[in-house]
C-alpha cells in the first residue's frame, strides 16, 4: 500500500493505492489557503476510509515540484515527518512529471511538453515520452532531455517557442509563443492518484530514500525569499 500526497497544484489531494495502482481511497480540495490545516486530516481521513493504518503504508510519495515553494514545502515537511516517525520510506515525483503522465491518461498524448505557470515571466519546462520498451515503465510518461539544456527540468522565458511542434500541458502552455496550429491542453491538472501511479513505478524499480533525502526541486534559486528580496518585486 501507498500513501501519495499533493499540496503544489493548487490543492490539497490525498491517495491511497495499492502496488497494482488501484485507488482505495482518493479526496482531493481545490484551493491552497487551508492546506496545511487540511492535509493531516485528510490522511488520516483516507486512511481510515481504505481500513488501514500507516504500519500498513510501504512507503510515501509526494509532489517534490518544481511548483509553488509554500505547496512543495507542505508536502514535504508532512512527507519528513511521517517517515522519520513511522520509518517509512519516500518516494519524490516530479510535478513536470505529473502533467505529462496526466495528458498521456487524459488525452492520449505520448510526447509531449509540460509547462506550468513558474511567475515571474518564466514557466517551469520540461519535454516527456511515454515508455513503450523498457517494461517496468511501460505506460510511464519518462523525461527526455532537450538537447539546448543538460536537464530535464528547466525555467524558460514568457514568449519563448518551444524546439519542436509538440503538443503542450499545463497552465504554462499559452504563455509560450506557439507554433503554427501546436496543440495546447491548459486544463490538465493531476491529482494525488497520478503522483501515486508514478511514485509506484519509481518505487518499484529504484526504492525509495530516506526522510533526510527526501528533498523539494525548485529549480529557482533562491525561491524561499520575498519577490523584493529577489529583486523582482
Amino acid at each position: 500500500m501507498f500513501l501519495a500526497m499533493d499540496t503544489v497544484f493548487d490543492q490539497c489531494s490525498i491517495a491511497i493505492l495499492d502496488s497494482s495502482g488501484q485507488v482505495l481511497s482518493s479526496h482531493t480540495e481545490t484551493g491552497k489557503r487551508q492546506q496545511t490545516q487540511q492535509i493531516l486530516p485528510m490522511i488520516d481521513a483516507a486512511l481510515s476510509e481504505a481500513q488501514l493504518g500507516l504500519a500498513d503504508i510501504q512507503a510515501l510519495i509526494f509532489n517534490r515540484g518544481p511548483g509553488a515553494f509554500s505547496g512543495i514545502r507542505i508536502n514535504t515537511a508532512v512527507v519528513q515527518a511521517l517517515s522519520v516517525a513511522h520509518d517509512l520510506p519516500c518516494v519524490g515525483v516530479s510535478s513536470l512529471q505529473a502533467i505529462a503522465q496526466c495528458a498521456y491518461q487524459k488525452y492520449g498524448l505520448t510526447h509531449i511538453y509540460s509547462a506550468l505557470d513558474a511567475r515571474m515571466q518564466q514557466v517551469y519546462f520540461g519535454q516527456y515520452e511515454v515508455a513503450v520498451d523498457d517494461q517496468s515503465d511501460h505506460g510511464i510518461m519518462q523525461p527526455v532531455l532537450d538537447d539546448s539544456s543538460d536537464s530535464t527540468e528547466q525555467l524558460l522565458d514568457y514568449d519563448r517557442q518551444t524546439a519542436l511542434n509538440l503538443p503542450i500541458a499545463g497552465n504554462g502552455a499559452t504563455l509560450l509563443a506557439l507554433h503554427d496550429q501546436q496543440a495546447y491542453h491548459e486544463d490538465v491538472w493531476p491529482d494525488a492518484v497520478i503522483i501515486g501511479q508514478l511514485g509506484i513505478a519509481q518505487f518499484a524499480k529504484s526504492g525509495g530514500t530516506e526522510a533526510a533525502q527526501a528533498l523539494p526541486k525548485y529549480l529557482r534559486n533562491q525561491a524561499w525569499k520575498t519577490l523584493k528580496e529577489q529583486g523582482k518585486a
